[in-house]
């Protein structure tokens, strides 16, 4: 296949900015935490108990599931163990309570607004959350999600389960993962350390929790042999990179990728990780590179956010014994870790992007932009995405990024899954649809923008406001499909619209009054023309 082209060089920037903004924005809310909760849920009812590895846990009931919170999947990465691979948790004795959140991993790329309140290093915990009925044994489809935030920024504990649980009869795990340079930093002396030479210690993180499932999921009623990895943006491209590693060979059956398909989310080679990763020491203080590791564990973690404000974590890399190829090299050549996918984006992704960062754009400098980005390209770039035609510059840009980045390298990614195996494409299309809290600008138009799908998915509450009834209704089948992919490797859903593989031409939009197949997703997008352009790496 011919490798796909990208977009304009200033959507790059954007993108390369406001990617560190989407889960930052999602984070403008503390973690919504459970306060401790007594020995019996409401209702009288004793709290459920199961007992993992570790030890026994008690989590509590609540909006018609059973959630377990603040469940430890590897020993703290701190002190002496940051900067190093994952360690298994301790043991406890008696029994441990689960009724309330852990700490968001340390927030890396601060861009002004409020972090999660609850942060700290020792974070490497997750949140199971199951039907009430579910007992050890019923092996129940899993899907543990991981959330985006350009790998920098986020935490996985503003993504409730309960309703997909309770809904769907499937068990929902939703992860930490160590960000920032604390995640991602390719240095030798780090590298070293552990069995695979690599630095990518976030991907470590969730290879941890994948086998953590494996081997007590069974304990909450799952089956560990139905494991769906899922995730949005950047935990899409950490869905592409574990799909692309061989350690992970085995521990999940299906992948679910959002808004991040894995020929946009490229991966650094090694080389240029560490060239980044020498930068940051240096910019922590940390000049000798025998002295590296030492001095960078003493740093305070202040300091490491610090070093990183205009230093961005590229996410994992390419080229160490953990994830050997770029993943969407491996999964053009064939040699990754095949099993079925479901992939897709929102309409109008980059509206997002566009609304954070040229928001008030105007028609002289959106056609000076586009021809100083395309040059000889740019007079046809302007004519098949006219201002006149979109109504304003600021939604023309977003059109041009929408179709450069995410719409068509979602079709060409779907396109080399679906030559190999099972593949479902979505397109996700509610012109109603909220954007994140604190994110909507005074008069534009942000709906089907970048994370629109999230409050559909999930007990998210960082929408600008609450979901209609009639967009309830359309989350209710969103999460039907998903769960049915989960479980059955197909999102066949009995009553509801059919979805056929992506092999057929055909991609689902997803839409609250008339969910429907279409053939002309690449025609809509323009992807036989962005396909000429030359490629442009992120």
């Amino acid at each position: 296949m011919k490798r796909p082209g990208n977009r304009l060089s200033s959507a790059r920037s954007l993108l390369g900015t406001a990617l560190a903004l989407v889960t930052l924005l999602a984070s403008a809310l503390p973690a919504a935490a459970s306060p401790p909760s007594p020995s019996a849920s409401a209702g009288g009812s004793p709290r459920p108990v199961v007992t993992v590895a570790q030890g026994s846990l008690r989590g509590q009931s609540r909006d018609g599931a059973q959630e377990f919170l603040g469940v430890p999947y590897a020993a703290p990465p701190v002190g002496a163990a940051r900067l190093r691979a994952p360690q298994p948790p301790p043991r406890w004795n008696g029994v441990r309570e689960a009724a309330q959140q852990a700490p968001a991993c340390l927030q890396f790329s601060p861009f002004g607004l409020a972090d999660p309140q609850a942060v700290s290093e020792d974070c490497l915990y997750l949140d199971v959350y199951r039907p009430r009925t579910a007992r050890p044994g019923a092996r129940l489809p899993v899907v543990l999600w991981m959330h985006g935030g350009a790998y920098s920024q986020g935490t996985g504990t503003q993504f409730g389960g309960r309703t997909m649980a309770d809904l769907t009869q499937s068990v929902v795990v939703s992860i930490n993962y160590r960000l920032g340079q604390l995640g991602y930093l390719a240095l030798p002396e780090l590298s070293r350390e552990n069995a695979r030479l690599s630095g990518s210690f976030g991907l470590m993180d969730q290879l941890a929790a994948l086998q953590w499932t494996r081997q007590n999921i069974g304990a909450f009623g799952g089956n560990p042999g139905n494991v769906t990895i899922s995730g949005q943006s950047a935990g899409s491209g950490s869905v592409c990179a574990l799909l692309a590693a061989p350690p992970a060979a085995g521990l999940f059956h299906r992948a679910v990728l959002q808004s991040g398909p894995c020929s946009l989310l490229r991966t650094p080679d090694v080389a240029a990780a560490e060239g980044q990763a020498r930068s940051f020491a240096a910019r922590a203080g940390c000049t000798v590179a025998a002295e590296a590791a030492a001095c960078l564990r003493a740093v305070s973690g202040a300091a490491l956010v610090e070093a990183a404000r205009t230093l961005p974590s590229p996410g994992p890399a390419s080229g160490d014994g953990l994830l050997p190829l770029p993943p969407a090299q491996a999964i053009g050549d064939g040699t990754w870790n095949k099993v079925p996918v479901l992939i897709g984006s929102t309409r109008a992704e980059a509206r997002f992007f566009v609304a954070l960062t040229q928001p008030r754009l105007t028609a002289e400098q959106y056609t000076a932009q586009i021809l100083a980005d395309y040059g000889a390209a740019g007079p046809e770039v302007l004519a098949r995405y006219p201002v006149a035609a979109h109504g304003s510059p600021y939604l023309a840009l977003s059109a041009v990024m929408t179709d450069s980045a995410f719409a068509c390298h979602t079709a060409w990614t779907a396109q080399l899954f679906a030559s190999q195996v099972p593949t479902y494409v979505y397109e996700f299309d509610d012109p109603q649809s909220p954007t994140l809290a604190g994110a909507q600008v005074p008069g534009l138009d942000e709906s089907n923008a970048h994370s629109a799908e999230l409050a559909y998915l999930h007990d998210f509450t960082m929408g600008e406001r609450p979901l209609t009834p009639v967009q309830t209704a359309l989350g209710t089948r969103m999460k039907r499909y998903w769960a049915a992919f989960a479980r059955f490797g197909a999102p066949v859903v009995a009553g509801q619209t059919p979805w056929p593989p992506a092999a057929a031409g055909t991609v689902l939009t997803l839409n609250p009054s008339a969910t429907r197949t279409t053939s002309s997703f690449g025609e809509d997008h323009q992807c036989s023309f962005w396909r000429t352009q030359p490629p442009r790496p992120l």
